[in-house]
């Protein structure tokens, strides 16, 4: 490594340490409320300074709506609910036109989607129409009413939760759309400790009222700190080394999962990866990317990029399994 680059590399360390000042605020202001979550909490930021939506998967009861809406607040951002049913319609998430007899025009009616946060709650609950509308959505930044196109917020977040039991009446997201997700996390049950304090807060009185401690501003500004943190090539090949082990595990000594991979995670896979891993580099106050942080974030970003075989499905192998496979097989640099 050359003098210039360690001086570079300095740089950009004292950029992400100033950038990063909010994030132990925000932590801190989200914790008053949330008991335990560290997990989840994280990956919802790396989502917000990544630039990418993120999908949620848990049984009902997990804090999932209260950790998005707390943080919406202890940002100061605009954020709308959206509880998702059967009988939603698209003009009910975009908006529509709604003719005034006044004037005897059309005016636009805004729908929630317009919003910095939006949490799509139970996502798998509405019909495919709704679905696409909200992926299109997320995917263009914009949204057209009429023959109006009108571009979304900034930052626009959209965090969809679904429930993997009951799956009875609902329309599961196709794997094309679930790809446009950055992040997909599994939120698992509290331990013991957290579950005590989690009943003594909230079995005590009301919850506690969560402060605005960050302006959407400083999350803008932290993006461009984070699109800016040094990643050696080595890393870079790691990444595509992770990716392509989806595809052809074959080339990397792992022959018996080529049976089970019906399809492997596609190039947006490579550049979620390569997004999140620098989130992750920031939230720890560094100005350069480890192969720790690509694999500590390996699983969130693989996990719906996996498609298996139904000879897997029989063997009650899940994508979850291939990924730790693949993490603990491919050569870290």
């Amino acid at each position: 490594m050359t003098v210039d680059m360690n001086r570079d590399i300095e740089v950009i360390q004292n950029k992400v340490q100033q950038e990063s000042a909010f994030v132990s605020r925000l932590v801190d202001e989200v914790a008053r409320v949330i008991v335990g979550q560290r997990y989840m909490v994280e990956r919802l930021l790396m989502g917000l300074l990544a630039d990418g939506h993120v999908l949620m998967e848990g049984v009902p009861g997990l804090a999932k709506t209260m950790t998005v809406r707390t943080l919406a607040r202890a940002i100061q951002t605009s954020f709308h609910r959206i509880q998702f049913t059967p009988d939603l319609l698209p003009a009910d998430l975009i908006g529509t036109l709604v003719y005034d007899p006044q004037s005897s025009e059309f005016k636009t009616k805004k729908g929630p989607i317009f919003a910095n946060i939006i949490l799509a709650d139970e996502i798998n609950r509405s019909p495919a129409k709704v679905q696409s509308a909200l992926l299109e959505a997320m995917q263009e930044r914009t949204v057209t009413i009429g023959e109006t196109t009108y571009p979304l917020d900034v930052p626009f977040l959209v965090l969809a939760t679904q429930n993997p039991i009951e799956q009875e009446g609902t329309y599961p997201l196709p794997e094309a759309q679930v790809d446009r997700f950055m992040l997909k996390l599994s939120v698992n049950y509290p331990d013991k400790d957290d579950e005590l304090e989690i009943m003594r807060r909230m079995a005590s009185g009301p919850e506690p009222e969560v402060q605005p401690v960050v302006q959407p501003a400083e999350i803008l500004s932290a993006r461009k700190a984070v699109q800016i943190i040094y990643m050696d090539p080595q890393v870079e090949r790691y990444i595509v080394d992770l990716v392509f082990a989806t595809r052809d595990p074959n080339s990397y000594g792992l022959a018996d999962l080529a049976d089970l991979i019906s399809y492997g995670a596609s190039p947006r896979a490579s550049i979620y990866l390569a997004k999140v891993a620098r989130a992750n580099a920031f939230l720890r106050g560094r100005g350069y990317v480890t192969p720790e942080d690509v694999r500590s974030v390996g699983m969130d970003v693989l996990r719906h990029r996996v498609l298996l075989t139904y000879e897997a499905e029989a063997e009650e192998v899940t994508p979850e399994d291939v990924v730790t496979r693949i993490l603990n097989s491919v050569e870290v640099p």
